[in-house]
Protein backbone atom coordinates (compact mmCIF):
# COMPACT_ATOMS: atom_id res chain seq x y z
CA UNK A 1 0.00 0.00 0.00
CA UNK A 2 1.25 3.58 -0.70
CA UNK A 3 2.07 6.06 2.02
CA UNK A 4 0.00 8.46 2.43
CA UNK A 5 1.55 12.22 3.15
CA UNK A 6 0.68 14.55 6.03
CA UNK A 7 -1.77 17.31 4.24
CA UNK A 8 -4.41 19.46 5.73
CA UNK A 9 -7.04 17.76 7.94
CA UNK A 10 -9.54 17.57 5.80
CA UNK A 11 -7.34 16.71 2.95
CA UNK A 12 -6.01 13.87 4.92
CA UNK A 13 -9.49 12.70 5.35
CA UNK A 14 -10.09 12.64 1.93
CA UNK A 15 -7.03 10.90 0.57
CA UNK A 16 -7.45 8.47 2.90
CA UNK A 17 -10.72 7.55 1.71
CA UNK A 18 -9.89 7.79 -1.75
CA UNK A 19 -6.85 5.78 -1.31
CA UNK A 20 -9.26 2.94 0.12
CA UNK A 21 -11.57 3.13 -2.32
CA UNK A 22 -8.97 2.67 -5.43
CA UNK A 23 -7.72 -0.46 -2.52
CA UNK A 24 -11.32 -1.86 -3.04
CA UNK A 25 -12.03 -0.76 -6.51
CA UNK A 26 -8.77 -2.49 -7.66
CA UNK A 27 -9.34 -5.97 -5.86
CA UNK A 28 -5.98 -4.95 -3.59
CA UNK A 29 -8.55 -5.30 -0.65
CA UNK A 30 -10.29 -8.72 -1.95
CA UNK A 31 -14.40 -8.79 -1.62
CA UNK A 32 -15.55 -10.33 1.85
CA UNK A 33 -11.92 -9.44 3.36
CA UNK A 34 -12.16 -7.79 7.17
CA UNK A 35 -10.54 -4.20 7.18
CA UNK A 36 -8.39 -4.04 9.71
CA UNK A 37 -8.55 -0.03 11.10
CA UNK A 38 -5.04 -1.45 13.12
CA UNK A 39 -3.25 -2.64 10.24
CA UNK A 40 -4.86 0.36 7.43
CA UNK A 41 -3.64 3.19 9.79
CA UNK A 42 -0.06 1.78 9.91
CA UNK A 43 -0.02 0.88 6.23
CA UNK A 44 -1.25 4.10 4.97
CA UNK A 45 0.61 6.27 7.45
CA UNK A 46 -2.19 7.53 9.15
CA UNK A 47 -4.37 7.59 12.41
CA UNK A 48 -7.67 5.29 13.03
CA UNK A 49 -9.71 8.39 12.51
CA UNK A 50 -9.57 8.84 8.74
CA UNK A 51 -9.45 5.20 8.68
CA UNK A 52 -12.93 5.17 10.67
CA UNK A 53 -14.46 8.26 8.60
CA UNK A 54 -13.06 6.75 5.17
CA UNK A 55 -15.34 3.25 6.39
CA UNK A 56 -18.20 5.43 7.12
CA UNK A 57 -18.36 6.92 3.70
CA UNK A 58 -17.57 4.01 1.89
CA UNK A 59 -20.16 1.60 3.51
CA UNK A 60 -22.60 4.59 2.76
CA UNK A 61 -21.37 4.42 -0.98
CA UNK A 62 -22.03 0.38 -0.91
CA UNK A 63 -18.15 -0.68 -1.12
CA UNK A 64 -17.97 -2.09 2.36
CA UNK A 65 -20.79 -3.78 4.57
CA UNK A 66 -20.76 -2.99 8.21
CA UNK A 67 -21.73 -6.19 10.03
CA UNK A 68 -22.25 -6.22 13.73
CA UNK A 69 -19.50 -8.91 15.75
CA UNK A 70 -17.56 -8.51 12.68
CA UNK A 71 -16.90 -4.87 11.08
CA UNK A 72 -16.72 -3.49 8.45
CA UNK A 73 -15.87 -6.17 5.31
CA UNK A 74 -15.55 -5.34 1.76
CA UNK A 75 -18.49 -5.89 -0.16
CA UNK A 76 -18.99 -9.41 -2.26
CA UNK A 77 -22.11 -9.65 -3.98
CA UNK A 78 -23.80 -12.49 -5.59
CA UNK A 79 -24.37 -13.55 -9.39
CA UNK A 80 -27.48 -12.54 -8.84
CA UNK A 81 -26.88 -9.06 -6.94
CA UNK A 82 -24.48 -8.12 -9.62
CA UNK A 83 -26.85 -9.00 -13.19
CA UNK A 84 -29.51 -7.17 -11.15
CA UNK A 85 -27.44 -3.98 -10.62
CA UNK A 86 -25.83 -3.67 -13.80
CA UNK A 87 -29.36 -4.41 -15.22
CA UNK A 88 -30.04 -0.94 -13.36
CA UNK A 89 -27.33 1.16 -14.22
CA UNK A 90 -27.56 -0.07 -17.60
CA UNK A 91 -31.04 1.61 -18.22
CA UNK A 92 -29.63 4.93 -16.43
CA UNK A 93 -26.11 4.83 -18.20
CA UNK A 94 -28.27 4.82 -21.23
CA UNK A 95 -31.17 7.43 -20.46
CA UNK A 96 -28.29 9.56 -19.10
CA UNK A 97 -26.36 8.89 -22.39
CA UNK A 98 -29.50 9.95 -24.44
CA UNK A 99 -30.19 13.48 -22.36
CA UNK A 100 -26.58 14.00 -22.94
CA UNK A 101 -26.87 14.04 -26.62
CA UNK A 102 -29.81 16.24 -26.41
CA UNK A 103 -28.22 18.65 -23.86
CA UNK A 104 -24.36 18.25 -23.82
CA UNK A 105 -22.46 21.76 -24.46
CA UNK A 106 -19.51 22.38 -27.06
CA UNK A 107 -17.29 23.31 -23.66
CA UNK A 108 -18.29 19.75 -22.08
CA UNK A 109 -17.51 18.06 -25.09
CA UNK A 110 -13.94 18.98 -25.73
CA UNK A 111 -13.60 18.05 -21.67
CA UNK A 112 -14.63 14.54 -22.98
CA UNK A 113 -12.30 14.37 -26.08
CA UNK A 114 -9.99 15.43 -24.22
CA UNK A 115 -10.33 12.83 -21.51
CA UNK A 116 -10.59 9.91 -24.30
CA UNK A 117 -7.29 11.44 -25.68
CA UNK A 118 -5.48 10.65 -22.10
CA UNK A 119 -7.82 7.12 -21.52
CA UNK A 120 -6.79 6.03 -24.81
CA UNK A 121 -3.29 7.10 -23.73
CA UNK A 122 -3.24 5.01 -20.88
CA UNK A 123 -4.80 2.20 -22.93
CA UNK A 124 -1.81 1.99 -24.88
CA UNK A 125 0.67 1.70 -22.04
CA UNK A 126 -2.08 -0.95 -20.71
CA UNK A 127 -2.16 1.00 -17.40
CA UNK A 128 -5.37 -0.32 -16.40
CA UNK A 129 -5.28 1.90 -12.71
CA UNK A 130 -5.17 5.20 -14.69
CA UNK A 131 -7.56 3.99 -17.80
CA UNK A 132 -10.17 3.08 -15.11
CA UNK A 133 -10.29 6.48 -13.51
CA UNK A 134 -10.34 8.17 -16.62
CA UNK A 135 -13.30 6.12 -17.53
CA UNK A 136 -14.95 6.62 -14.58
CA UNK A 137 -14.46 10.67 -15.02
CA UNK A 138 -15.97 10.34 -18.66
CA UNK A 139 -18.78 8.36 -17.43
CA UNK A 140 -19.76 10.92 -14.54
CA UNK A 141 -19.14 13.99 -17.08
CA UNK A 142 -21.45 12.27 -19.73
CA UNK A 143 -24.16 11.37 -16.47
CA UNK A 144 -23.73 15.36 -15.56
CA UNK A 145 -24.19 16.75 -18.72
CA UNK A 146 -27.52 14.71 -19.11
CA UNK A 147 -28.26 17.40 -16.64
CA UNK A 148 -30.63 15.64 -14.69
CA UNK A 149 -29.61 15.41 -10.55
CA UNK A 150 -31.82 12.72 -9.64
CA UNK A 151 -30.96 10.79 -12.31
CA UNK A 152 -26.87 11.67 -11.53
CA UNK A 153 -27.67 10.69 -7.64
CA UNK A 154 -29.20 7.34 -8.66
CA UNK A 155 -25.90 6.84 -10.66
CA UNK A 156 -23.69 7.21 -8.10
CA UNK A 157 -25.23 5.13 -5.73
CA UNK A 158 -25.88 2.42 -8.17
CA UNK A 159 -22.47 2.38 -9.95
CA UNK A 160 -20.46 2.41 -6.32
CA UNK A 161 -21.98 -1.64 -5.73
CA UNK A 162 -19.88 -2.35 -9.16
CA UNK A 163 -17.02 0.11 -9.39
CA UNK A 164 -14.58 -2.94 -8.64
CA UNK A 165 -15.85 -5.34 -11.49
CA UNK A 166 -16.45 -2.90 -13.71
CA UNK A 167 -12.50 -2.63 -13.05
CA UNK A 168 -11.91 -6.21 -13.36
CA UNK A 169 -14.01 -6.86 -16.84
CA UNK A 170 -11.10 -4.82 -18.41
CA UNK A 171 -8.35 -7.17 -17.50
CA UNK A 172 -9.63 -9.25 -20.19
CA UNK A 173 -7.56 -7.95 -22.68
CA UNK A 174 -10.13 -8.53 -25.91
CA UNK A 175 -12.73 -7.21 -24.02
CA UNK A 176 -10.96 -4.25 -23.30
CA UNK A 177 -10.29 -3.44 -26.42
CA UNK A 178 -14.27 -4.06 -27.63
CA UNK A 179 -14.77 -1.28 -24.47
CA UNK A 180 -12.29 1.33 -26.03
CA UNK A 181 -14.02 0.68 -29.27
CA UNK A 182 -17.32 1.31 -27.69
CA UNK A 183 -15.94 4.53 -25.69
CA UNK A 184 -15.14 5.89 -28.73
CA UNK A 185 -18.76 5.28 -30.22
CA UNK A 186 -20.21 7.33 -27.40
CA UNK A 187 -18.07 10.48 -28.23
CA UNK A 188 -18.90 10.26 -32.28
CA UNK A 189 -22.62 9.88 -31.07
CA UNK A 190 -22.39 12.84 -28.24
CA UNK A 191 -20.82 14.94 -31.40
CA UNK A 192 -23.61 13.98 -33.50
CA UNK A 193 -26.12 15.20 -31.06
CA UNK A 194 -27.91 11.64 -31.83
CA UNK A 195 -29.98 10.58 -28.84
CA UNK A 196 -31.33 7.21 -29.98
CA UNK A 197 -27.78 5.93 -31.11
CA UNK A 198 -26.35 7.64 -27.70
CA UNK A 199 -28.51 5.33 -25.43
CA UNK A 200 -28.23 2.21 -27.53
CA UNK A 201 -24.45 2.65 -27.32
CA UNK A 202 -24.51 2.98 -23.18
CA UNK A 203 -26.80 0.60 -22.82
CA UNK A 204 -24.86 -1.84 -24.97
CA UNK A 205 -21.54 -1.07 -23.01
CA UNK A 206 -22.48 -1.94 -19.81
CA UNK A 207 -24.33 -4.73 -21.06
CA UNK A 208 -20.93 -6.19 -22.26
CA UNK A 209 -19.50 -5.45 -19.28
CA UNK A 210 -22.53 -7.56 -17.12
CA UNK A 211 -21.65 -10.66 -18.93
CA UNK A 212 -17.86 -10.01 -19.03
CA UNK A 213 -18.20 -9.73 -15.27
CA UNK A 214 -20.70 -12.67 -14.97
CA UNK A 215 -18.62 -15.52 -16.42
CA UNK A 216 -15.28 -14.19 -15.02
CA UNK A 217 -17.49 -15.24 -11.47
CA UNK A 218 -18.88 -18.22 -12.59
CA UNK A 219 -15.34 -19.17 -13.90
CA UNK A 220 -13.80 -17.97 -9.97
CA UNK A 221 -16.69 -20.33 -8.49
CA UNK A 222 -15.86 -23.30 -10.46
CA UNK A 223 -12.36 -23.30 -10.05
CA UNK A 224 -12.86 -22.77 -6.40
CA UNK A 225 -15.16 -25.47 -5.94
CA UNK A 226 -13.24 -28.22 -8.50
CA UNK A 227 -9.92 -26.67 -5.99
CA UNK A 228 -12.10 -27.60 -2.81
CA UNK A 229 -12.80 -30.81 -4.46
CA UNK A 230 -9.66 -32.26 -5.28
CA UNK A 231 -8.05 -34.83 -2.68
CA UNK A 232 -5.01 -33.58 -0.83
Amino acid sequence: MTLIEQPSSQNLHEATFQTLKSLLVEGKIAPGSKLNERELAESLNVSRTPIREAIRRLAADGLVELIANRGAIAVQLSIEDVIHTFDVIAELEGYSGELAAKNINDSTLSELEALQYEMMASYARRDLSSYYKLNLRIHRLINQAANNPVLATLFSQVNARIEALRFRSNQDGVKWEKAVEEHQEMLDALKARDSTRMRKVMMTHVTNKRDVVVQLLKTEANTQVNTQASPL
